[in-house]
């Protein structure tokens, strides 16, 4: 009897502890899909957004001062990363998380609510940049706090397999955001469009926030020590624990993610234009692949993450994909080149997006387990919002540069291969910490 006892009392534990876990992630996936499930929907919809609160004389003007705002939430990412980051590293990962869902979902809601120029004139634009840098700066903060807390609920065995949902929640929502701003789209007439048919998607956003809002109140708090600064002695304690920032680790962190990075703006988000323009391929391919992207993140993150776990040494996974990829690269806009079709772009896309996805989970977790926590999610955060920001953010600019200067069909696979080959660098940098049993 005493066995069995013994038996169902670690069957209610387990169970228990599955249901954390599993309410954990999707706390912690819900505010960094919310600013792809954005990123995705503002993308779609730059057109109408620069012709209802830009009006500069001409659509192009419209549009690229939609995109410009669109980039304003790329520049104060880095700014975010480091005082919430910091407040996260300081007073508790959960705190910062339901400060980021909130200004997430308040940023988001003003770009879905804001009336247009005809109707309150300059204030509009204001209003759409106001929204763009809300989101932008708790998007910087987003990933430091939210893959720290993922590392660090689960044992060493499981890191992988956690962290690996945030990239399957940006995997998601890219495809939701792609789904519905492309049903939105296709389901109205241009009229019901301009006048309140591209909102929807962004209302939709909105009410992802007091979900994510509750779902994070009730997490439990991984930061050690988070509660002590109530207690005097504990003060002076918190006080003397060094916070620097290793500056070798965030320069070899950032030249390891910008491979990535570079992949996921260059072939998913600017490709498809790209090809049209070259190669005069429809606009849907623009659709596809992002589809087809955000599939491949949705699916096979959790998978990589499992993949990580049983590797012993992260960099191990991380060189192996890193020369598969930068061998891969030129071969696959040779053959886009010479046989052009939806077919062969998807294939491409679905191939190095493939490789970022497996390599994904094991270059996150490689990054955190070697930072302090005292400066884990700050650390992150500068890291990937330096990334993204330099290398992701100005990635389209770079590579229309490349392009005109050098009028080459190539000059995509030449800026993601010289990012490939500063981010195997980044990994040979990298001081890996020893994996726990």
């Amino acid at each position: 009897m005493n066995a069995i006892h013994h038996v169902a009392v670690a069957s209610r534990d387990g169970a228990a502890e599955r249901r954390t876990t599993r309410r954990t992630v999707v706390a912690a996936a819900l505010g960094n899909g919310l600013e792809f499930f954005d990123f995705t929907v503002y993308s779609f919809f730059a057109v109408v957004i620069g012709k209802l609160f830009f009006p500069v004389g001409t659509d192009l003007g419209a549009l690229m001062m939609s995109l410009a705002t669109f980039g304003v939430g790329f520049v104060v990412r880095p700014l975010g990363s480091v005082l919430i980051g910091a407040y996260a590293d300081r007073v508790g990962r959960k705190q910062a998380l339901v400060m980021t869902v909130v200004m997430m979902a308040l940023g988001t809601g003003i770009i879905g609510l804001a009336p247009t120029y005809d109707m309150i004139g300059i204030a509009a634009p204001a209003l759409i940049v106001i929204g763009r840098l809300l989101q932008g700066f708790a998007a910087g903060g987003e990933v430091g706090a939210a893959t720290t807390l993922l590392m660090e609920s689960g044992s060493a065995g499981r890191r992988g397999s956690l962290v690996s949902w945030q990239m399957a929640s940006q995997g998601g929502a890219a495809l939701a955001g792609a789904l519905v701003a492309a049903t939105v789209s296709r389901t109205l007439s241009h009229d019901a469009l301009l006048a309140w048919g591209w909102r929807v998607p962004f209302i939709m956003g909105l009410l992802i926030g007091p979900v994510g809002f509750y779902l994070r109140r009730h997490l439990d708090e991984t930061l050690p020590h988070a509660g002590e600064q109530s207690n005097a002695s504990a003060s002076i304690s918190v006080a003397k624990v060094d916070r620097r920032i290793s500056a070798r680790q965030v320069v070899a962190g950032t030249m390891l993610v910008i491979g990535g990075t570079s992949t996921m703006y260059t072939m998913v988000f600017f490709l498809p234009s790209f090809l049209t323009l070259t190669l005069g391929m429809p606009s849907a391919v623009s659709l596809v692949a992002g589809c087809i992207a955000g599939l491949v993140l949705l699916i096979g993150s959790p998978f990589a993450g499992k993949l990580a776990d049983r590797m012993r040494h992260r960099k191990t996974l991380l060189y192996i994909v890193s020369a598969i990829s930068l061998t891969l690269l030129l071969p696959a806009f040779y053959a886009i080149q010479h046989w052009p079709s939806i077919v062969t772009v998807v294939v491409a896309v679905s191939a190095l997006t493939g490789l970022m996805t497996v390599s994904s989970p094991a270059g996150f977790v490689l990054i955190l387990e070697s930072l302090r926590p005292e400066v884990r999610a700050t650390s992150l955060g500068i890291i990937y919002s330096l990334g993204v920001t330099l290398f992701g953010g100005f990635a389209q600019l770079i590579v229309s540069g490349l392009y005109r200067a050098t009028g080459s069909f190539y000059a995509p696979a030449w800026y993601v291969l010289a990012c490939g080959v500063v981010s195997l660098a980044g990994i040979v940098m990298y001081r890996e910490a020893p994996v726990a049993d």
